[in-house]
C-alpha cells in the first residue's frame, strides 16, 4: 500500500514477536480453529495451520495467501462477513485496522455498529474501527474460547473504549489489558497496548492489568500486576485505565484530595468550550495592514486569539495585543452581524477570489449568511488544549476573542480568577490534567472540554494528601508514558 492507502486502512504489520506471543497464548491444541478478522498479509494465520483471514485490500489478500496458502481468506468487509457467517472459532488473534471516526464511516460502519448493537454493545458514532473489530470477533467465538489481540492505548483512555470493555467484562471469565510502554510500532505516533480474554461465555467481576516497560515475547500469559475493580473504574475514574499507571498510594492520595468538601472541579467553578469555528481562517482573520488596505471599519473588527503559541504566560494584556498590531500579525476578526449593512469596502473584500473561495467551505456554505461567524465570545480565561508539558490557563485582561485553537472558559464567580491562577500552577493540578486528560501522540497531552471539567483544584487551606515529591514523580510517570522529551 501506499502511506496514505496504509494510514486510511489502519494497515500497520505487527512485529513477528508480538505475532508468535499472541497466536502461541491463543491456540491450545492443534486442532483450535482461529480467525484473524483483519489478516492482512497473512502473518498471524502463517503461524496456525487451521487458520482464516478475512482481508478488505486486494493486494494484502494476495501476500496472505502466498504467505499462508494452506488459511482460506475470504475478501471483502469483515462486519458484512460477520453478519452472515454461521462458521465459529476456537480463538482469534490480529491487530485490528486503527481507522479513527472521521475515516471510519458510510455503510461499513453502520454494518459495524448495528452489528454490534445487536450484540448489546453501543458505540457512539465517534467510535474507531479497532473497537467494533473485536466486539464483532468475540461474537464468532466458540464457548469457552479466547482472543489476543494488539490495540490502541486509547483502550486506557478515550471514551468509546468503554462500551468495549463492558463487552468483554461481560463475555469473557478473564480479561485481561497489557500496558506497553515502549512503542511496538515506533514509525507510529500511537501506542499500543495488548487484550487477552479468556473464557468466552462467562463474565469477570476484574479486570487483571498489567504494566510493562517495554514487550517481552513469551508464551505464558502475561503477570498481572493488579486487579482492576470494574466498580472502581466506572465511578472513580471514569471509565478509564490510565490512572493505573501509578502507584495505588498515589491514585489513594489523588481520590482523597478529589472527594474532599472544599475541593472542586473544574467545571463547578467554569464553563468550558471551544473559540469559534471560521471555516476559512485565512480569509477572516487579516493583519492591520490588511485592513487599512481594504479599508474596512473597525466596528467590524475584533482582536483575536487565533494560535495559542501567542499566549504569554497567567496573563494576556492590551500592552501584548497591541504588540500584535505593532508586528503585524493577523490577529483581527472580521466580526460582521447577520443583519448588518454592508460597507461598499467590505463587499469589495468579500467578493475577491479569496472570498469566493471562502464561501465554498462547509461552514460558511451551511450558514446564512455565510460571512457572518458564530458564536464569538469573550472568555474570562483562554485554555490550552494541546500542550507539551502542561496546559496553559491564561487570563483574558485584553478581552479578546479566540478561535477554537484554545478553549474558552468563563468562569461564573469572578473572584474566583486570581486563586483559580495561583492554583493552577501547582504540582497537584498538574497532575490532575495529566490524569485528566489524554496522550495525543508525539508526547502532547490533550484536553477537551469535558476532561477540563474534571480537573480537580484542591483546598487551599487543607493539608495535602500527597507530598510535592510523590506529584512530582507521579507527573513524570505520566509524561513518560506520553512519550514527552521531558520525562
Amino acid at each position: 500500500m501506499t502511506p496514505l492507502a496504509r494510514k486510511r486502512n489502519g494497515a500497520y504489520y505487527t512485529p513477528e514477536s508480538v505475532v508468535s506471543s499472541l497466536v502461541r497464548w491463543a491456540v491450545r491444541t492443534g486442532g483450535d480453529r482461529l480467525l484473524d478478522p483483519a489478516c492482512g498479509d497473512g502473518r498471524f494465520i502463517a503461524f496456525h495451520q487451521n487458520s482464516v483471514g478475512i482481508e478488505q485490500d486486494a493486494r494484502s489478500v494476495e501476500q496472505a495467501l502466498e504467505r499462508a496458502p494452506h488459511a482460506p481468506v475470504h475478501h471483502g468487509d469483515f462486519f458484512d462477513w460477520a453478519a452472515r457467517t454461521q462458521e465459529r472459532f476456537d480463538c482469534a488473534v490480529g491487530n485490528p485496522p486503527f481507522i479513527r471516526y472521521q475515516i471510519f464511516k458510510g455503510a461499513s460502519r453502520k454494518r459495524a455498529l448495528d452489528l454490534c448493537a445487536s450484540l448489546g454493545a453501543n458505540f457512539s458514532a465517534l467510535t474507531s474501527s479497532w473497537a467494533p473489530f473485536l466486539v464483532a470477533t468475540a461474537s464468532l467465538l466458540k464457548r469457552g474460547g479466547r482472543m489476543a489481540f494488539v490495540v490502541p492505548a486509547e483502550i486506557g483512555h478515550a471514551p468509546y473504549a468503554a462500551p468495549l470493555i463492558e463487552y468483554v467484562v461481560g463475555n469473557f471469565s478473564v480479561v485481561q489489558i497489557v500496558a506497553v510502554r515502549e512503542k511496538l510500532f515506533p514509525e507510529l505516533s500511537e501506542d499500543c497496548w495488548l487484550l487477552y480474554a479468556d473464557g468466552f461465555g462467562g463474565t469477570a467481576s476484574e479486570l487483571r492489568f498489567s504494566i510493562r516497560d517495554r514487550f517481552e515475547p513469551s508464551t505464558e500469559p502475561t503477570r498481572s500486576d493488579m486487579s482492576v475493580s470494574i466498580t472502581d473504574w466506572r465511578e472513580l475514574w471514569n471509565c478509564r485505565l490510565r490512572p493505573y499507571l501509578l502507584p495505588q498510594s498515589v491514585r489513594d492520595g489523588y481520590l482523597a484530595v478529589a472527594s474532599d468538601s472544599d475541593a472542586m472541579r473544574f467545571g463547578d467553578i467554569a464553563s468550558i468550550g471551544i473559540g469559534y469555528v471560521t471555516g476559512a481562517n485565512d480569509f477572516f482573520h487579516l493583519r492591520p495592514s490588511e485592513t487599512t488596505a481594504w479599508d474596512i471599519p473597525s466596528n467590524l473588527l475584533c482582536p483575536t486569539v487565533r494560535n495559542s503559541r501567542l499566549l504569554p504566560a497567567r496573563q494576556l494584556t492590551r500592552r501584548t495585543v497591541n504588540r500584535w498590531r505593532r508586528t503585524d500579525e493577523a490577529m483581527l476578526l472580521l466580526k460582521i452581524p447577520k443583519n448588518a449593512d454592508l460597507p461598499p469596502s467590505v463587499e469589495k473584500y468579500l467578493e475577491t477570489d479569496q472570498g469566493n473561495e471562502a464561501r465554498k467551505a462547509y461552514k460558511c456554505r451551511t450558514r446564512d449568511p455565510w460571512y457572518s461567524v458564530p458564536h464569538i465570545r469573550i472568555p474570562d480565561f483562554f485554555l490550552t488544549y494541546m500542550s507539551s508539558v502542561a496546559p496553559s490557563l491564561v487570563r483574558n485582561s485584553a478581552r479578546v476573542a479566540c478561535t477554537n485553537a484554545v478553549h474558552c472558559v468563563h468562569i461564573q464567580q469572578k473572584k474566583a480568577c486570581r486563586p483559580l491562577l495561583d492554583a493552577w500552577a501547582t504540582p497537584f493540578v498538574q497532575l490532575s490534567c495529566e490524569l485528566e486528560g489524554h496522550p495525543l501522540g508525539g508526547g502532547v497531552l490533550k484536553l477537551e472540554p469535558g476532561e477540563a471539567n474534571r480537573i480537580v483544584l484542591p483546598s487551599p487551606v487543607k493539608p495535602a494528601f500527597l507530598s510535592d515529591g510523590e506529584t512530582g514523580t507521579a507527573i513524570s510517570t505520566m509524561r513518560s508514558w506520553r512519550h514527552h522529551a521531558s520525562a
